[in-house]
């Protein structure tokens, strides 16, 4: 992959952004709520981290400097998707220095109750990426997809979280840049090749410093959990209620340990551990994506239009592996100026990874790239980078490391460190394990220093919060779903046994049901149930 692995949440199928990962991996904040940000030094390893820490909440009175954000009144409008209004949220810059800086402008957006019932309050929802648009999930899907009784009780609202899409969005590389930087060669076969890889990361870390300006160094998810604090109090919440996918389960968890006793109705689905370093999160998730890969080897080796040919599941992945270093040796057409190259094609896979109703469409885009037209790949790759038809990049693969960054150390010091855990990698996954272990360099030359570190959350004192674990998620493994509802001092943890990134809304009824009830009525699972 280029900057991460891109974790898709439910909804249309590759349509939503989820988590991007194997990069600098999305993790914990700071145990101290605070981030500033400090100059960094190209090529710094991650650093020995003291005994793990628990996150610590914040006080409950809101400080003097905070107030008038906290007062403030949203002028809600038009904005031109029916049924929609849209409104601009001012918050800090620094939350260290409130007064002392500039404001940052976020995006909000809401479709209100359509009744019946009695209004319950606001549902914040958040699709993932981090970097992915909480405005565009709410208009494409939530504001209109999620069920009935929820969205007739429920204000529906997103913001989109500080540098992203709306929000003051980080920006890195020009259009044409991007589309060199995704083609970059992932998998370095000599020095030339591997100086080639680190070149394309301090560029684009060098672009993200130039173009992004002060919130470049503002963008933490810390950061951005104190802005749904202020948003729950300008929209006249008491409590926070909130349903968060893929990365935005780590912006809920991280706003319930800060604010547990602000934390309402919290769903968490296809959770994040944010006890782990950068570089176990790298490994786990491409762990995942074997698995993933494995079910749908399993699948497509029983069809009779498998471009993997039959046998077993280890058969299929080394013939893809084969494939793949053909395509490095020689790109195949599209039918446009860009070839398929093993990098756009392994970004492809990966991509139809995220939901099991992709496995049809990639079968036949993998047959036309092996019999010389990779127009099918690129388009699945295209939408996993959310590249436009004329050529122009969303700001989601710029937001993503800007975050991921700020949030961990990186999980590499440099090449000398990626070589050491390859083995590892490769274990994890023989299929992808190389290309998303020099992939998780792209921390290495960030411009800005990472302010926050792996944390327990704990949370104590919120009431039960629902966490939802796929057993073969390819993103968020499930065990990852397990540590966190274990951390939680109120998790409840909702198992759906399948394939895909994310539970809620994929078609099980036990599944939405359950969170439909909570939701509704308060009443959260109990801890340990299951669902097909």
């Amino acid at each position: 992959m280029d900057t991460s692995s891109l974790l898709r949440t439910s909804g249309t199928v590759l349509a939503v952004a989820g988590l991007l990962m194997s990069g600098c991996s999305s993790g914990s904040s700071s145990s101290s709520a605070s981030a500033s940000p400090k100059a960094a030094k190209s090529g710094q390893p991650q650093k020995k981290t003291d005994a793990l820490q628990v996150l610590q909440p914040l006080p409950d009175a809101v400080p003097a400097g905070l107030r008038a954000y906290y007062e403030q009144k949203l002028s809600w409008r038009e904005c031109g998707v029916e049924g929609f209004e849209c409104a601009t949220l001012k918050v800090p810059m620094d939350y260290e220095s409130p007064g002392g800086g500039e404001d940052v402008k976020l995006a909000v957006s809401r479709k209100t109750a359509t009744g019946p019932g009695k209004r319950l309050g606001s549902l914040l929802v958040n699709p993932g990426g981090p970097g992915g648009s909480a405005i565009g999930y709410l208009q494409s899907y939530a504001g209109i997809g999620y069920p009935e009784p929820v969205r007739a009780r429920y204000d529906i609202v997103a913001v989109d979280p500080r540098g992203v899409a709306r929000s003051e969005p980080v920006t890195c590389l020009s259009d044409s840049q991007m589309d060199a930087f995704t083609q970059v060669d992932q998998t370095p076969d000599d020095q030339k090749e591997v100086d080639q890889l680190v070149a394309s990361f301090k560029d684009f870390a060098t672009g993200c410093q130039d173009r992004s300006g002060e919130v470049l160094g503002h963008v933490s998810t810390v950061e951005a959990a104190r802005d749904m604090d202020v948003l729950r109090a300008v929209l006249g919440d008491e409590k926070l209620t909130y349903v968060g996918a893929s990365y935005g389960t780590f912006l809920g968890a991280t706003y319930a340990g800060l604010y547990p006793r602000r934390a309402g109705r919290l769903v968490l689905d296809g959770a994040m551990d944010p006890s782990l370093p950068a570089l176990t999160m790298n490994r786990d998730q491409t762990a995942g994506f074997e698995t993933a890969f494995t079910a749908f080897a399993e699948d497509c080796v029983q069809r009779e239009d498998c471009p993997l040919g039959g046998g077993s599941a280890r058969d299929a992945g080394r013939r893809l592996q084969g494939f793949f270093k053909k395509l490095d040796a020689d790109p195949v057409p599209t039918g446009e100026s860009r070839r398929l190259g093993e990098s756009l094609a392994t970004t492809a896979v990966i991509a139809a990874m995220y939901d099991e109703g992709a496995w049809a469409e990639l079968r036949g885009a993998l047959q036309s790239a092996m019999d010389g037209d990779g127009a099918g790949l690129l388009k699945l790759a295209d939408l996993y980078y959310e590249r436009d038809a004329d050529g122009s990049y969303e700001n989601l693969m710029f937001a993503n490391p800007a975050v991921n960054c700020l949030d961990l150390p990186a999980a590499f010091g440099g090449p000398d460190d990626v070589l050491k855990a390859l083995p590892s990698f490769r274990q994890a996954s023989p299929v992808f394990g190389t290309g998303l272990a020099w992939a998780a360099m792209n921390c290495t030359y960030w411009p800005v220093q990472a302010t926050g570190r792996p944390n327990r959350i704990q949370a104590k004192g919120a009431p039960p919060i629902v966490v939802v674990g796929t057993t073969r998620d390819p993103a968020t493994p499930y065990r990852w779903a397990e540590a966190l509802a274990g951390q939680l001092g109120s998790g409840a943890l909702l198992t759906y046994e399948g394939d895909g990134h994310t539970a809620y809304g994929r078609g099980s009824e036990c599944i939405d049901s359950t969170i439909n009830t909570y939701l509704l009525e308060g009443k959260a699972p109990k801890d340990g149930k299951r669902c097909r």
